[in-house]
């Protein structure tokens, strides 16, 4: 068991039957009373935060988690099926418990986290940045800048983001998992050669 004096950041713990783990948190000691510590907790499973107030020397049991490097193979009826890239064991997840699937591609990289002492995969957590080729878009006109409006582009995964207008299929474009949105041109597509 732990206790509010061995919080951190990052530190999971059990608490109202589920795993949270702690974003930030604050001791304070007030004037008049009891101190307490001031938390910003994120549910492991589900992702959501709460703010939570716990007074000092409460108990909570602490439970550890690893992250894992995994490759998504591809999906079907069964779910999301990953590979471990150190050990090569493969397994499927239902595609509820994958946050940011739509940005997952054949080959692509995400850590899975994983409750140590039971082995269950809890989460799992794409890089912030991505790359992805954009397969459908209304063609760029000549003179369209960096300057201007956006439009809808399909990426490789299936996702639709807002990408300038000067965006041309072909084209592979950074893209930001956590906001959804456009950051820069990668690369551009070979035009035809003449």
């Amino acid at each position: 068991m732990a206790d509010t004096s061995d919080f951190r950041n990052g530190m999971t713990f059990i608490w109202k039957d589920d795993l949270w783990e702690i974003v930030d948190f604050l001791h304070v000691k007030p004037g008049k009373g009891g101190a307490f510590v001031r938390t910003t907790l994120k549910n492991v499973r589900e992702g959501h935060e709460l703010e939570e107030t716990f007074r000092a020397g409460a108990k909570v049991e602490e439970v550890r988690v690893e992250r894992r490097p995994h490759q998504f193979l591809y999906k079907d009826d069964y779910g999301l099926h990953f590979m471990n890239t150190d050990t090569y064991e493969q397994f499927s997840l239902p595609p509820e418990q994958v946050e940011g699937r739509e940005f997952l591609k054949e080959g692509g990289e995400a850590e899975i986290l994983f409750r140590a002492d039971t082995d269950e995969p809890l989460r799992t957590e794409l890089p912030q940045k991505v790359e992805l080729e954009v397969v459908e878009t209304t063609p760029g006109v000549k003179g369209d800048t960096a300057q201007g409006g956006d439009k809808p582009a399909t990426l490789e995964s299936g996702v639709t983001v807002d990408v300038p207008l000067f965006i041309n299929e072909g084209d592979v474009v950074r893209v930001n998992t956590k906001n959804r949105e456009y950051e820069t041109r990668v690369s551009e597509a070979e035009g035809p050669t003449v």
